[in-house]
């Protein structure tokens, strides 16, 4: 111990995950701008996008630029990790999001927190919270499941696994096989599990397009382009048998309730297609 008291013994480095818009540049944070300007090295997973996003910030960063992605991810941890160690405030930044969540920066936080280096986030545009907040199901418990396996045998494994999950979940899919996600969805929880197929969230050709599985591996047959994320209801709470639905909507209804919003929501706790439910209840009032 000094005269001063204690001397710290961790690095000085820090390291900052800094959150990218998914769409619309002016969804960057302020705090962004200000990370990338005065970084000592800014770590993107594709440069030119980066150049793009500066560009369109209007910032200039005075630290240096490298690479960082999943086919260089493992060999350049350590030499980031060197630079944080010496002293250096490191940003990572990648395509869209938040780096780690299906995007690289996972090694290098683990390794942070195996060496004792800072780590600290640029809070931002997250596709997934988005996806979720405008599905129209429930969102108050969930999971994420990234990208699906592109085998359709292992694709299959993990959806028969995720059949009994309550909890509303997640997934991202590149556009090209969506029709077939969907319709291994379909096949795994049901043709009448209520989901939404969220595309290109945030830029000009915003689209959410809801109903069952089923129903949307029809539509997604004849093409979609764009990012897509796509958001399926948790497995039933009851026995989603279509009469005791409409039961239940019907005796709401005539408590007070609104048709439309009581079938939605008795739809998704029985694992039914909202317009399913709606139709057989608007057909049994006649």
């Amino acid at each position: 111990m000094g005269e001063d008291g204690p001397v710290s013994t961790e690095p000085d480095g820090v390291l900052v995950l800094a959150a990218t818009p998914i769409g619309d540049p002016r969804d960057a944070a302020p705090r962004l701008a200000q990370e990338l300007a005065g970084a000592d090295v800014v770590a993107a997973e594709d440069t030119r996008r980066l150049r793009r996003l500066l560009g369109e910030l209007g910032v200039e960063p005075r630290g240096s630029v490298t690479s960082y992605h999943e086919h260089n991810e493992a060999s350049r941890t350590a030499e980031l990790l060197q630079r944080l160690l010496a002293g250096d405030r490191v940003v990572v930044v990648t395509d869209a999001g938040m780096p780690s969540v299906s995007d690289p920066g996972y090694r290098l936080v683990a390794a942070c927190a195996d060496a004792g280096v800072r780590v600290t986030c640029v809070p931002g545009p997250s596709a997934v919270l988005m996806a979720l907040a405008v599905s129209g199901l429930p969102v108050d418990r969930f999971c994420f499941e990234g990208f699906l396996p592109r085998k359709q045998g292992e694709r299959s494994r993990v959806l028969a696994e995720l059949s009994a999950e309550r909890r509303t979940m997640v997934f991202f899919e590149a556009p090209h096989r969506l029709d077939a996600t969907l319709a291994a969805m379909a096949s795994a929880f049901g043709p009448e599990r209520p989901a939404a197929v969220c595309r290109e969230l945030t830029k000009t050709y915003e689209e959410v397009r809801r109903g069952g599985l089923g129903e949307l591996a029809e539509w997604a047959a004849d093409g979609v382009r764009g990012e897509i994320t796509v958001v399926v209801a948790g497995a039933p709470t009851t026995g989603g048998n279509l009469d005791d639905a409409v039961a239940a909507v019907l005796a709401r209804v005539a408590a007070g309730e609104r048709l439309k919003d009581v079938s939605g929501e008795v739809a998704t706790t029985c694992g039914l297609s909202r317009k399913t439910v709606y139709d057989a209840a608007v057909a049994a009032r006649r």
